[in-house]
């Protein structure tokens, strides 16, 4: 499973070439299945920047709460502060791009394995109602909301292809938060692939 934020143009990728260890990995499990971090996280991707304050206001938590929460969000390089707004106790943060690619079950330590069930579950909530609404405001080829669905064959190398060209895709037509063209909106996009259990519809066709 691969997540990621949208890349902004000043800032590297703070998951490239950089391995995290187990410990590492349940940390940041644990962290983005935190309820508070996530819709943190949400904030700060939908509006570009916050502080405590406005986090408090807007979340209905207290400012204590959120500034503590945003500390440990950025000791994990999932945001960081905005120097030329911050001053004084005043501290405002922006998002930063991040990817993670969650690595083979296999391999987890029993712990590790745990926060990644628990956060992978809190994501299929998620994608669940996405999905829904996908369907349920699509309004034809031409419209915001678009629906594909097909079953094709693939070797497994063919399908290792198919997702770094898929990642390609996602960087050629993307926008960078810094440079947002008039009429963009946000897009929420979900990819799964997965072989035919032999008990699911075969050669399918494309609905959309």
């Amino acid at each position: 499973m691969t997540d990621g934020t949208p890349r902004t143009a000043a800032a590297p990728d703070p998951a490239a070439g950089a391995e995290l260890t187990s410990l590492e990995r349940t940390a940041l499990y644990k962290s983005l299945g935190n309820p508070l971090r996530r819709r943190i996280l949400d904030y700060l991707g939908r509006h570009g920047e916050a502080n405590s304050t406005v986090l408090a206001r807007e979340l209905g938590e207290s400012s204590g709460t959120t500034s503590y929460h945003l500390r440990k969000l950025a000791e994990q390089k999932l945001i960081e502060e905005i120097p030329e707004k911050s001053g004084g106790r005043e501290r405002w943060w922006r998002s930063l791009p991040f990817s993670h690619t969650t690595p083979d079950p296999a391999t987890m330590t029993s712990e590790e394995y745990t926060a990644a069930e628990h956060l992978a579950l809190l994501k299929i909530e998620v994608d669940t109602r996405l999905f829904r609404r996908a369907h349920e405001e699509y309004r034809g080829p031409q419209g915001w909301a678009q629906v594909q669905r097909t079953g094709t064959w693939m070797t497994k190398d063919d399908l290792h292809a198919f997702v770094h060209a898929y990642r390609e895709l996602l960087d050629r037509y993307s926008h960078p938060d810094d440079a947002v063209p008039e009429g963009a909106r946000r897009v929420n996009l979900r990819f799964y692939a997965a072989p035919d259990s032999g008990d699911e519809e075969s050669g399918a066709p494309a609905d959309g």
